[in-house]
Formats: C-alpha cells, structure tokens, sequence
C-alpha cells in the first residue's frame, strides 16, 4: 500500500511526540524520589514506547520506514526541556506541571493527526493512542492540581 506524504508526515510527528513522550517519562523516573510517581512515569514510558512501536509498524505496513534521525525540533521536545530543573529542586508540583506541558503538546500532536484522512485501520490506532494519551495527560493533571492543593 502507498502511503501519501501528508499521511507519512502525520505519522512520523506523532512517533516524534512519543519519542518526546518517553524521554520525559525515562528522566523523570530515573530522578523522582516519589515512589508512586516514579511508578507512574515508568508506566507512562513504557507505554510511549509501544506507541511508537506500533506507529512504525503501521509505517512498515506502507512501505515506509520511520526517519530514526530525528525531527527538526531535535531529540527533545521544548516541553520536557525544563522538567531536568523541576526534578533537580524536587518540587512534586513543578514535576507535575512539566509533564502536563509535555503531555499538552502529545494530545494536540493526536487532536491534528486524528482530524486528517488516515487509513481506517491507521486512523483506529491513532484514536485508540489518543485515548491513551488524554487518559496519562489528565491523570497527571489530577495529581498536578492535588500536588497544588497541597503546597
């Protein structure tokens, strides 16, 4: 099956939020010392990394590889880039607020991607993905506006 430019493009940005995505999560585990949010974040990367497993697979199904070289934006997403400093000053609110960001920029990645003309079994996983995406963003929201309450 060809797979169109503007198909692949969509494809490959969501791979890229997902890379993001785990990248985030992998840091963050490594340096939280709640252990139930250390718990959660390996959660959440493991999951970003079956994501983007299942992503490239539909790649292949097409015909086409992902680009392992990375996106334009780099290997790191503006949106993690300052969860380092909230982990370094060990603020469970800052954390949070930065893997909100994070998961902010993965449900509007998937919002757009879902409003293209994707292959129907292509546009099932991305809107099964998306569920998944919005459910992590929202938690982590619940435990940023908890975190808030208890500062």
């Amino acid at each position: 099956m060809e797979i169109n430019k503007e198909v692949y493009s969509t494809v490959h940005h969501l791979i890229e939020r997902c890379k993001d995505g785990a990248k985030g999560y992998e840091t963050a585990a490594e340096d939280i010392e709640d252990q139930d949010l250390k718990e959660l974040f390996r959660k959440y990367a493991v999951q970003r990394d079956s994501m983007i497993t299942e992503l490239q697979d539909q790649l292949h199904r097409m015909g086409k590889m992902d680009d392992e070289t990375g996106s334009l934006e780099g290997t790191m997403h503006r949106a993690w880039i300052d969860l380092k400093s909230a982990l370094t000053a060990r603020d469970r609110k800052r954390v949070l607020e930065e893997c909100e960001r994070g998961e902010d920029y993965a449900v509007k990645a998937y919002e757009e991607a879902l409003a293209k003309n994707l292959p129907t079994q292509l546009h099932q996983i991305v809107e099964q993905q998306y569920r998944d995406v919005k459910h992590a963003h929202d938690h982590i929201r619940s435990l940023r506006d908890a975190a808030r309450k208890a500062s």
